[in-house]
């Protein structure tokens, strides 16, 4: 099979990364890109390095039978729009977290996508990352046992000095701390734990410093999850902290603990619980884009749509679910209640 030919829509920094990440996938390649402005295709293959075709019109690239698969890499309220008009024309789908900005666009877009039948890939791309692929290990061998309690925290300061601030602050756009960043935090809490979010219950602040002032929506939430099976976990979205990235995970079994990249496991004899092991493995350490694990996830895509088989990990109807659990912590911290995911359903 020939490869899969995938036109970028919205050409910003995040577009760059899935250019180059799309560099050193067999099977697939990025021949194309849309944007408002006028593009010389020759300038724009040059400074990306690989051949592109340049559109101004995104219906015209929709269009185009060249083209089997679009990347959305547009600000957050064009994700819905552009995700269903896709599909409807028949091709496969990477959308950018967040899918979109409300569960009534996720529903329209869950509804286009099963019809057309196209493959679709959510960039949750931690779940391909070396840390978590760690991490799913040792849950996978039994070193925790049955894990009771999970925290995943997401603590990446996104002011002035950060490309998206200028878009991100505004509500309409951002959406809210979850859904901009730490809904990565909240998905891989969800790849751990692996059952079903009963309710929740989210409280929201914000940082007082003049930096963060422009924000139109709680910069810092903490969410509280209740599973089905009796599990309880917190997710923390902070993007007004001043202070390194940092992605948090504390996992606590019947058979040990796991705390980043370090271990404790009664499964493994000769451990003392006086200090943990170090598991060595490249940390989630950066909310640098070009830093991402894209490549590995854009693997799969591309072989997902050859061999015409379900996107592994990060497919819409996986990542449809942690946005449903999303609205539902955004409804509970605007409400000032617990909410059960049945609201949303």
């Amino acid at each position: 099979m020939s490869d899969v030919r995938v036109g970028i829509v919205g050409l910003g920094w995040v577009a760059g990364a899935h250019i180059d990440a799309f560099k050193a996938v067999s099977g697939a390649r990025v021949t194309a890109v849309c944007s408002r402005r006028q593009l010389d295709e020759a300038a724009l293959s040059r400074d990306y390095g690989t051949p592109l075709r340049a559109f101004t019109s995104y219906e015209a690239m929709l269009a185009d039978p060249d083209i089997d698969a679009i990347d959305i890499c547009t600000p957050h309220p064009q994700h819905a729009r552009q995700a269903i008009d896709a599909a409807r024309a028949g091709k496969h789908l990477i959308i950018e977290k967040p899918i979109c900005l409300s569960f009534e666009d996720a529903l329209e877009m869950q509804a286009a996508i099963r019809k057309a039948g196209v493959q679709t890939c959510v960039c949750f791309e931690c779940r391909y990352s070396q840390h978590f692929d760690l991490i799913r290990s040792c849950i996978d061998e039994g070193l925790l046992g049955e894990i009771h309690y999970a925290e995943v925290d997401y603590y990446h300061g996104i002011g002035p000095w950060y490309g998206q601030f200028g878009w991100n602050v505004k509500k309409d756009f951002g959406g809210s701390s979850l859904l901009t960043a730490g809904c990565h935090a909240l998905d891989g809490l969800l790849y751990f734990t692996g059952s079903r979010v009963e309710e929740v219950t989210s409280y929201g602040a914000r940082s007082g410093n003049a930096i963060f002032k422009p924000y139109e929506y709680d910069t810092s939430t903490v969410t509280l999850l209740k599973f089905s099976d009796g599990t309880i976990g917190k997710v923390a979205s902070i993007v007004d902290c001043l202070q390194p990235y940092y992605f948090h995970i504390h996992l606590v079994g019947s058979e040990g603990s796991l705390l980043d990249n370090r271990i404790y496991s009664q499964k493994l004899k000769g451990m003392t619980k006086a200090r943990w092991s170090v598991l060595e493995t490249a940390l989630i350490d950066s909310g640098d884009v070009v830093d991402h694990p894209y490549q590995p996830q854009f693997q799969a895509f591309a072989d997902s749509v050859s061999r015409g088989r379900p996107m592994p990990l990060t497919d819409f109807e996986t990542a449809f679910e942690t946005h449903r659990v999303v609205f539902a912590a955004d409804r509970s911290a605007a409400e000032g209640r617990t909410v059960k995911l049945a609201e949303f359903s």
